[in-house]
């Protein structure tokens, strides 16, 4: 089968499309022909090299932890879907890849919303058990006032929804083009950078209870200020949170967190309330990987890429 790999990490032009052996559904597994698949800001890490000594990876690598498509294999155990049913979710939290492929083993899935496309779905997963993790580290309920420094991306976008569907108020940053699209989502827009303090205060007089950096954007010193104390502050994206006594919170790899796989599920049933919107910045076909790639790593993607094996 085609699958998008590379063989040497390297720049984005070290991915190439080749040609692999079918993986087949084990027990409690599911395997499905893939319809779409996510890529998310960690992959240029891991193909650049950047994660080779935390998490080394076997070469050639297979990309991707969230997929979308139709199961047509079913491992000993599994009771709950079918050979065609659709379903989106992720690889097993064990492994690091295999799901930008045209097939796919899941080791987490739930039944595809009708109100999602394949391309909403193929990369909803990780970012719903990303989502579904930080707030339930931060504690964040129903009357607290949640801040996400850079609310516009794709995990920061689905724990704004997430937030204000537990009844929490939500100021998220981004820049001038994505303040709309906050807006039409409940959050309280404002820009990210200097005097983010002084802006958070006007919307929040009452201060905040809890911070996600999901930017990497080197705030981290200031969004302690803003929240009062390192710990009620997550970043999914600085490598230095612990420069700064901030938890760095992922979901593999050494000190990891534990995988809130129940997020997905939450994803699913928001969508069909018509309570979740999930935003593409672009489908690729695997033949235009390093576009993609490039793309994500400007860290201004409006949304999830996704591509179609």
């Amino acid at each position: 089968m085609r699958a998008l790999q590379f063989s040497e990490y390297g720049p984005a032009s070290v991915l190439h499309v080749g040609e692999v052996p079918e993986p087949h559904a084990g027990p409690g597994q599911v395997r499905i022909s893939v319809r779409a698949a996510g890529l998310t800001p960690a992959d240029a890490y891991f193909r650049s090299g950047r994660f080779r000594d935390w998490i080394p990876l076997a070469l050639p690598h297979t990309f991707g932890h969230d997929a979308a498509g139709v199961v047509d294999e079913v491992g000993a155990g599994v009771t709950d879907v079918g050979i065609g049913d659709e379903v989106f979710g992720s690889i097993d939290a064990s492994g690091l890849g295999g799901a930008v492929a045209e097939f796919a083993v899941l080791g987490l899935w739930v039944p595809k919303p009708a109100t999602l496309t394949w391309e909403e779905a193929g990369g909803l997963a990780g970012n719903a058990e990303t989502a579904e993790r930080v707030l339930t580290r931060l504690g964040v309920k129903e009357g607290m006032t949640l801040l996400i420094e850079g609310a516009a991306g794709g995990a920061g976008s689905i724990t704004a929804q997430f937030a204000i569907a537990l009844g929490a108020t939500v100021i998220g940053t981004a820049g001038p083009g994505n303040q709309e699209f906050l807006a039409s989502l409940g959050v309280r827009p404002t820009s990210y950078g200097p005097g983010l303090a002084d802006r958070v205060r006007d919307l929040a007089p009452g201060g905040v209870d809890a911070v996600l950096d999901a930017a990497a954007s080197g705030s981290l010193p200031e969004l302690i200020a803003i929240a009062g104390s390192p710990d009620k502050v997550v970043t999914i994206a600085d490598l230095k949170a612990g420069e700064y006594g901030v938890h760095l919170s992922r979901g593999a790899g050494p000190g990891a967190d534990p995988l809130a796989i129940e997020g997905p599920a939450r994803a699913a049933a928001l969508a069909e309330q018509g309570r979740l919107t999930q935003r593409i910045a672009g489908v690729f076909p695997l033949e235009r990987a390093a576009e993609a790639h490039e793309l994500s790593e400007t860290g201004h993607a409006p949304g999830k890429i996704i591509f179609t094996p």
